[in-house]
């Protein structure tokens, strides 16, 4: 194909805006701040699924101290009424006797529940730290993230820019080209990826590196200035 040393300069700075592409390409998808907001989400979804139970169970522990004060207001009330029917109950001694067995049992269960009552409390005291760390925790997290989040966006931002950059530079490079050779250049790197093109190093292709025989060598030389590897396919750049 023919082509001015302009055109050749222009190839391999195609190419070599297509490598800039490619290598901020990657660095965009493996920027650390992914994986940063990656793990601070599944770290999220394993906090919420803790602080799920702790709910569950500050519940459970809520609905039975409620229980049991209840029961004690209401054991109360009894033990109040008892204690005006055995004074009421005056040289009634039987009565009185009865009522105050009755009462010895009511003092006894809230006994019982005072230290239920005690016990759930401290429980619940417990879970209410458990809930308040995992509050602290999940407001880190979400720092994290955010933090993350912010500056992914300013990298990914300019590797973006950046990026857009080379492609614009790349057509205007390729547009530049004589339609042949931008044409050629475009389906090679269909079909062959960022390494478009090479340079003929004695008898080799300079970039898949294959030795091209001497019958072949004459007719690449022959197709000065570009041409195309026998071997690969892609654009070789001969010197005359």
């Amino acid at each position: 194909m023919q082509a001015t040393s302009y055109d050749i300069e222009s190839l391999k700075a195609a190419q070599q805006a297509d490598f800039d592409i490619l290598h901020m390409t990657r660095e965009l998808e493996e920027l650390p701040q992914r994986q940063v907001i990656v793990d601070c989400r599944k770290k999220r979804e394993a906090l919420k699924e803790k602080m799920g139970k702790i709910d569950a169970v500050r519940s459970d522990i809520k609905r039975k101290l409620t229980r049991a004060k209840d029961e004690d207001a209401s054991l109360i009330k009894k033990e109040n009424g008892v204690q005006a029917a055995i004074e009421a109950a005056g040289n009634d001694y039987r009565n009185a006797e009865a009522r105050t067995k009755e009462l010895d049992g009511i003092f006894k269960r809230r006994q019982s529940l005072s230290e239920d009552i005690s016990t759930l409390e401290g429980e619940l005291a417990k879970v209410n730290e458990l809930s308040a760390q995992a509050d602290k925790a999940l407001q880190g997290i979400d720092a994290s993230e955010a933090a993350a989040t912010d500056e992914f966006k300013r990298e990914g931002g300019r590797l973006r820019s950046s990026i857009a950059d080379a492609e614009r530079k790349r057509e205007e490079l390729l547009d530049s080209l004589t339609s042949e050779l931008s044409q050629a250049y475009r389906l090679t790197s269909e079909r062959m990826g960022t390494v478009v093109v090479g340079n003929l190093e004695m008898s080799r292709c300079g970039v898949c590196r294959a030795s091209i025989d001497p019958g072949r060598l004459i007719e690449v030389k022959a197709q000065a200035p570009v041409t195309y590897c026998p071997i690969c396919k892609r654009l070789l750049i001969v010197d005359a």
